[in-house]
């Protein structure tokens, strides 16, 4: 054989791997998973629904296929028992009460009655405004010092001072810490003011949804009542209705936080009295578990997580334009595509990693991470040999991928993982750009972190002003938690498809890594591994 041939020849094959990989990574296969989980049939997967088992059992044959070993109490299923809440709002009332005459609120038009925390039956109390009600020691911070609360209802401004560090920030804001804080005070409930520059959804639609039944672990012991009575969200655009008599105005106070200003405190001159009745019931919903084991002798008793949540809202009601399923394509049967596209691939490539990947599909993600905190609660698999969780949810591939933004960069080594996977891909890194969304608290890998557990999360970045952001902020404002997160939506398969090649390519590099993941030495939430 001639040298040219032999040159020809490495050409041929050179171009057959490229195109191999182009094949194996040009998100058809991701998206065929996605068009079943996102498909009407299953009627929106929520959680403790027949569509949500219909989903859970083509997850469990998806990896029994790809020749996982089964990680639940059931096989690959690990069942999860809910208690289930639903506002009779027929029967309950709110009214704001000042200098003796009461004013009745048009439920869905000034305010929401939540139900994840459970409201009692009657609750009358005085108003008091608390800038953004946090307390956190680290940065000085302390909202209510001065102010006279106990017995009181808080209302406050989502959100937190910009000089305090994003992941931080979120972990105050929590509904645990917070509800811990206003436990301690002896506040009664709460009234939150969304920041109007920083609402993922508007509030016509928020209005729309507040009938989404809400839910709490039926398991003794894992709820958070905290001793609240009532959780009201109030409509920003009508949020002066709050502040009459006290001199102060909505506006004066988002520009504020805007500007990075000290927030006001004071008190209301008005009382909120509040009528709720419940509906309540028993759901059965599943975590989804399979492992595919490590080979080092050692090792292989370590897990590194990939996670995603299998569950979305169900269905609209009424239904809106005719359509009544939220199918949630992006959110978030993309991130379970996910882990299917990863349990094939590794059945496919068969690497001999040192350490076990456990792959698993949490439920009750909309309703308060509730299915990622009963997998933590009670793991399949020993909680000290879980070394690190990459969680996937709503990554958007609704553009090429240039730029990734990570939460949670900076607090342990997985974000330099992250940061030197994405480089050897040509792609850049930013931390979280817009914090006041407090993404970092708002997913899974929250759970994972509050057990000591390094986590981490990302997704398609845009650089601000770009039009990459324009069609990020579009899709929420159009898509999030609307009917239009279906299958009929502009989908970049091919930045897909680099994006599962990152992700694979980052949970090789921990499973192989001589050292497992560990928290940075200057991160707040270091303190929860030693617990």
């Amino acid at each position: 054989m001639t040298r040219k041939m032999l040159k020809l020849g490495l050409m041929i094959a050179i171009v057959a791997s490229v195109m191999a990989a182009a094949v194996a990574n040009d998100g058809s296969r991701w998206w065929s998973y996605v068009e079943f989980l996102a498909s009407d049939s299953l009627e929106g997967r929520n959680t403790g629904s027949e569509g949500h088992k219909k989903a859970a059992d083509y997850v469990a044959a998806q990896f029994e296929r790809a020749g996982l070993k089964p990680a639940g109490e059931q096989g690959y299923i690990q069942p999860v028992k809910f208690k289930t809440l639903e506002l009779d709002e027929s029967a309950s009332s709110l009214a704001l009460v000042r200098d003796g005459r009461s004013n009745k609120t048009t439920l869905g038009e000034e305010a929401i009655i939540g139900t994840r925390v459970e409201p009692a039956a009657s609750v009358e109390a005085q108003l008091v405004f608390v800038g953004y009600g946090l307390r956190i020691p680290e940065a000085s911070i302390d909202d209510f010092a001065g102010l006279d609360v106990k017995g009181k209802i808080a209302v406050y401004l989502s959100g937190a001072p910009t000089s305090v560090p994003a992941a931080l920030s979120s972990h105050y804001q929590s509904q645990a810490e917070r509800g811990r804080l206003f436990q301690s005070l002896g506040i009664v409930g709460s009234v939150i003011l969304q920041n109007p520059h920083h609402m993922d959804v508007p509030w016509a639609r928020i209005a729309a949804n507040r009938t989404q039944m809400t839910m709490q672990l039926a398991d003794p012991g894992r709820t958070d009542p905290f001793g609240q009575k009532i959780g009201v969200t109030w409509n920003p655009g009508m949020a002066d209705l709050l502040f009459a008599g006290t001199g102060h105005t909505f506006e004066a106070i988002v520009d504020s936080a805007e500007a990075g200003r000290t927030l006001p405190r004071f008190k209301i001159p008005s009382s909120l009295v509040a009528k709720a009745t419940l509906k309540r019931g028993e759901v059965v919903s599943q975590n989804i578990a399979a492992i595919y084991p490590g080979t080092d002798p050692v090792l292989k008793n370590e897990y590194v997580v990939l996670s995603a949540h299998i569950d979305h809202l169900g269905k609209a009601n009424p239904p809106v334009k005719g359509d009544a399923v939220f199918n949630g394509a992006m959110d978030n049967a993309s991130g379970v595509g996910i882990l299917l596209n990863t349990a094939a691939h590794l059945k496919e490539t068969a690497p001999k990693l040192k350490r076990s990947i456990l792959l698993v599909a949490v439920t009750g993600e909309e309703k308060g991470l509730l299915g990622s905190k009963y997998f933590n609660a009670k793991p399949t698999v020993p909680s000290q040999q879980i070394v690190a969780n990459i969680n996937t949810d709503m990554f958007l591939p609704l553009h090429p991928l240039k730029l990734l933004t990570v939460y949670g960069l900076a607090e342990s080594s997985l974000g330099d993982d992250v940061t030197a996977t994405a480089k050897s891909m040509g792609v850049r890194v930013q931390p979280d750009p817009e914090p006041q969304r407090n993404i970092f608290i708002r997913s899974d890998q929250y759970n994972f972190i509050l057990k000591g557990i390094p986590a981490i999360t990302f997704k398609f970045g845009a650089e601000k002003g770009s039009k990459e952001e324009t069609i990020q902020k579009e899709w929420l404002a159009n898509r999030y938690h609307a009917v239009g997160d279906d299958l009929n939506q502009p989908i970049d398969k091919i930045a897909a498809g680099q994006f599962i090649d990152m992700v694979q390519r980052i949970l090789v590099r921990i499973a192989d890594a001589p050292e497992k993941p560990a928290w940075k030495k200057e991160s707040f939430f270091r303190r929860y591994a030693a617990k």
